[in-house]
């Protein structure tokens, strides 16, 4: 299983990005994805939710600014960023909740990571 992270780059403030995370592999199923980052000198922290089902969940710092959408048929969640700030400056993680075919083990899989910065 993969999961490979794009969209990441350097934007001004009050500009947008779209990060996007495709999964590939040996998928019987995907529950929960995930958008996680960390800052330098900061833990990793969740952003975004999604679940299966389409219900989602934001940090408060992030609410309103941030839109995560998943298209189940690509195998592939997105964070949709707008109005976005110096302090969302970090490296964005991937992160899902995967079944697999071999084993129909549930298992949480992690993307390499995409730099956003956001800076003028």
């Amino acid at each position: 299983v993969q999961l490979v992270e794009s969209g990441g780059g350097l934007v001004q403030p009050g500009g947008s990005l779209r990060l996007s995370c495709a999964v590939s592999g040996s998928i019987f199923s995907i529950n929960n994805m995930e958008w996680y980052r960390q800052a330098p000198g900061k833990e990793r922290e969740l952003v975004a939710a999604i679940t299966s089902g389409g219900s989602t969940d934001y940090a408060d710092s992030v609410k309103g600014r941030f839109t995560i959408v998943r298209d189940n048929a690509k195998s592939t969640v997105y964070l949709q960023m707008y109005s976005l700030k110096p302090e969302d400056t970090a490296v964005y993680y991937c992160h899902a909740w995967i079944v697999v075919i071999t084993t129909r083990a549930l298992d949480d899989y992690w993307g390499q990571g995409t730099q956003v910065t956001v800076s003028s």
